[in-house]
């Protein structure tokens, strides 16, 4: 779909700023303008007569259909990933069961755009190019390759080429452009290279989808982004100097362009806008690298055109950076949660489906594994939870001693956790060094591409998607669900298990019933292969807490030697502070008292 026809003011504009930012450029001598009327003869009566020439390109990875209007890739099917509402139609059907990611509604894609120097913008896509192959249809060896020249002629040898090397075994392709004699045509300093109709919405959820849909570019060492997360939101960023590749990809698949060597004096414009229809609101993205123009007879620039899907090995192969468009999820903006998918969860789950063909069983022996690498957090969380507990009686005493005497409890009690060793942030932080592994699963099973569209057992059919066992007649309030999902149900139902056995303070007893049944609801939406993993860590969680029962860990309450050293620095401080506001609340009062007695 085009963005809306203030990209090509946005454009002119940006040419502008450019030749303020490159003043040198305003000293080089021009040529006189061609004249505008017979330019426009050409572009109107003789073109408008060639009729399109589509050829398909046909290797191992993908099908694709190339057109000589523009010189672009009209429809870009991928052989190894099928569409989620044909997957069951065999493969002699192969245009309805395969993913495709080029937004055919407008033509095609992949389109240079400049400004003439008597005023015109022109976009290539309106142009009819020559192709130098002749047959409907090639198809390309593992170990071969075929290259597919466009040729655009405005007369005279001034000439615009579009080459495009394809290779048996790759997703990318290699495209040279080619500038002949178009020094006194183009007037800008910069020409852009485009990719303006974004990526085909391809899952059966596209709402969802969307939120994983986003342009970019990588400039100065880091990924930046557009996201038009909001409806009816547009977004816009305008990149100068060097930039790696710029890139639209949505929730498994992404397209990228790079230059072979990338220009210190180029640029990017990135543009995205959300839009609603009558399946939600939708994110389309433009992404355009702007390329320096030499002002010389021939200029010829080389890119790496990757339409494909977001495989992490994949991506990384390229040796480009490619792998920063990987979404691995983010807290508030921040990559925190990067290197923990990037290098710990990833490699181990692709370690294991090497040996477990079945991704559903992969899940499992990946929960098993991470829950027993919890293990001693989850022990040392219990045993400080249960000294605490224990403890209870003592500081009920203290509070029975001291009523009226707040501070005295308080610093009593520090004195209490001291003597036996007690950190009482031992409890907590096990559990909060846990969050980020936690934080990053849930990122990582929604968009990992490895188990799109992969069964398991019984009725889960679909790891990526939710397994819906039946339809509600109606929205559950606040939530907005009606599709009930089997192992949400399963998930809540271990939850409760789980808040029954740990949660033993009468006044938290509500907490045993609403978690679970927030969580459940929550859940319903969710890929089943997230769904799968949660299951199955309450589930462990459930008997390793049942172990811990059973074998009556550190029941007893021992002080400790030297109260000092076991409670640490924490201790220490927690009493001084202890102390500090004791002193502080004293001093309060007798200043209170003194006042008093004034009056």
């Amino acid at each position: 779909m085009h963005l809306n026809h203030s990209r090509n003011s946005q454009r002119q504009v940006m040419n502008l700023q450019w030749l303020m930012i490159n003043p040198n450029r305003l000293n080089q001598k021009r040529r006189k303008p061609p004249n505008r009327k017979e330019k426009l003869l050409r572009l109107s009566k003789k073109d408008s007569e060639k009729p399109e020439q589509v050829i398909t390109i046909d290797n191992d990875v993908f099908k694709a259909e190339m057109t000589s209007k523009g010189g672009r890739i009209r429809k870009f099917y991928l052989k190894n990933y099928q569409t989620w509402y044909h997957r069951d139609i065999p493969d002699t059907n192969f245009y309805d069961n395969h993913v495709q990611l080029v937004n055919q509604m407008e033509g095609g894609d992949f389109n240079l755009l400049f400004v003439t120097k008597d005023g015109q913008l022109i976009n290539t896509k309106n142009l009819p190019f020559e192709s130098s192959l002749t047959n409907w249809q090639y198809t390309i060896g593992t170990t071969d390759s075929l290259t597919l020249k466009y040729t655009y002629s405005f007369g005279e040898e001034k000439e615009i080429i579009k080459s495009y090397t394809f290779y048996g075994n790759r997703y990318s392709a290699n495209v040279d452009i080619e500038l002949k004699n178009l020094d006194d045509i183009i007037s800008s300093y910069t020409y852009d290279v485009m990719w303006e109709t974004g990526i085909n919405f391809v899952e059966d959820n596209s709402v969802d989808e969307a939120t994983f849909t986003a342009g970019s570019a990588y400039s100065g060492g880091e990924q930046v982004i557009v996201d038009a997360s909001s409806e009816g939101e547009r977004v816009q960023k305008d990149i100068s100097g060097r930039v790696d590749w710029v890139g639209v990809k949505n929730k498994y698949f992404g397209i990228i362009i790079a230059p072979h060597t990338p220009y210190n004096d180029g640029g990017a414009f990135l543009e995205g806008y959300n839009q609603s229809n009558q399946y939600g609101a939708r994110e389309y993205y433009s992404v355009t690298l702007k390329v320096p123009f030499k002002n010389q007879n021939y200029q010829k620039d080389s890119f790496i055109l990757f339409i494909g899907p977001m495989v992490y090995d994949l991506l990384v192969s390229y040796d480009r950076n490619f792998d920063a468009i990987y979404d691995f999820g983010s807290i508030f903006g921040l990559q925190l949660l990067r290197p923990i998918s990037e290098y710990l969860i990833l490699p181990l789950f692709l370690f294991l489906h090497k040996f477990i063909p079945n991704y559903g069983f992969v899940i499992i022996v990946f929960t098993l594994i991470i829950k027993i690498a919890l293990y001693p957090l989850t022990k040392q969380s219990y045993k400080s939870m249960k000294r605490m507990q224990m403890l209870q009686p003592k500081i009920k005493e203290l509070k029975e001693k001291y009523p009226d005497d707040q501070q005295k409890v308080q610093k009593e009690t520090m004195r209490l956790y001291s003597t036996y060793g007690i950190n009482p942030a031992g409890g907590c932080l096990p559990m909060l060094l846990q969050m980020p592994i936690l934080f990053a699963l849930f990122t990582f099973f929604k968009v990992t591409i490895e188990i799109r569209h992969e069964p398991f057992i019984l009725w889960i059919t679909n790891l990526s998607s939710p397994d819906i066992i039946t339809t509600l007649p109606f929205k559950i309030p606040l939530f907005g669900v009606d599709q009930i999902s089997g192992l949400a149900l399963l998930l809540g139902i271990t939850m409760f298990l789980q808040q029954k056995m740990s949660i033993k303070d009468p006044s938290q007893k509500a907490l045993v019933y609403i978690m679970p049944v927030m969580f459940t609801v929550l859940f319903m939406s969710f890929p089943s292969g997230l769904n799968l993993y949660y299951f199955m860590f309450n589930l462990f969680s459930i008997a390793q807490q049942y172990y811990i029962n059973h074998h009556k860990i550190d029941e007893e309450l021992v002080p400790v030697k030297d109260p000092k050293k076991k409670g640490g620095g924490f201790m220490s401080r927690m009493m001084e502070a202890a102390e500090k506001q004791a002193k502080t609340q004293k001093e309060a009062q007798r200043q209170s008292k003194k006042k008093n007695k004034k009056f």
